[in-house]
């Protein structure tokens, strides 16, 4: 992960997801953040699917490239938007369309029950390749952490 300059991004600041956290595990190549529910979830689009806003406290891993930072400092995580979008859309609504895709052309072919299990059963190789390419994904999904001073 590259740590993102918001000051010089021509991007406007209301363009970024904004978390405050605190780290709570620094390892060779993780940083775990524990996030804090924030006032900014409120405002989100995607917060009935994000999880973040649904209790106090979550936890994220980061790929440790910051080598200032020390367990239980207060830290920002940020990130865009629309990769946040991005990433309900690859977690939540696709997997959806995936199964009723499924399910639609397997009951012309096979009973309702068996068009059931196969739309279920369709998302155990997509989050197989969801896993496989979690190297992909995070290279995509650029998280930057900011220290709060």
């Amino acid at each position: 992960m590259k740590k993102l300059d918001l000051d010089n991004l021509n991007i406007p600041k209301k363009n970024f997801i904004n978390h405050y956290g605190k780290i709570s595990k620094i390892t060779n190549n993780t940083i775990t953040i524990s996030l804090d529910s924030d006032t900014n979830c409120q405002t989100c689009k995607a917060k009935s699917a994000c999880g973040i806003s649904d209790s106090n406290t979550k936890e994220i891993e980061i790929n440790n490239n910051y080598q200032s930072l020390q367990i239980n400092e207060k830290v920002n995580v940020i990130m865009r938007k629309e990769l946040g979008l991005k990433a309900v859309f690859f977690a939540y609504v696709f997997p959806f369309i995936l199964m009723f895709i499924t399910l639609i052309i397997a009951s012309l072919f096979f009973k309702e029950w068996i068009a059931g299990l196969l739309s279920f059963f369709i998302l155990i190789p997509y989050y197989i390749t969801l896993y496989l390419l979690k190297d992909s994904f995070d290279n995509y999904f650029n998280i930057s952490i900011v220290k709060n001073y």
